[in-house]
């Protein structure tokens, strides 16, 4: 069972949230390259890039070493990194709640 902290702190972050909100589009594995490409175009003021890396690489890498490992902390986000995707899949309806809302107040455009 995953704890109000542990949502909230799933949550927290705009780029996780993001991620999950691909994540609720989609029925199944997502591609993490995907996922990558759907956020690239919600962030409005992208956070600041190492110069060395394009916007996508940035996004990739932070996602990669971050936010899908972060996520896949609770039981119902699997994340397999050797195949690059991640998916939802059994998440408790409180959580499902809450992910709404947010996506709702935030309202990224499509």
């Amino acid at each position: 069972m995953v704890t109000l902290d542990e949502i909230f702190e799933l949550l927290e972050d705009q780029r996780r949230r993001y991620a999950l909100y691909c994540l609720y589009e989609k029925d199944g594995p997502v591609a993490v390259s995907e996922v990558v490409e759907k956020i690239e175009t919600w962030e409005d003021d992208p956070p600041e890039a190492d110069g060395s890396l394009d916007r996508f690489e940035e996004i990739a890498l932070d996602l990669k070493h971050v936010h899908l490992p972060k996520s896949a902390e609770v039981d119902f986000i699997q994340y397999d990194r050797e195949q690059g995707l991640i998916q939802v899949q059994g998440s408790p309806e409180e959580f499902d709640a809450l992910l709404t809302i947010a996506k709702i107040v935030e309202e990224p455009e499509e």
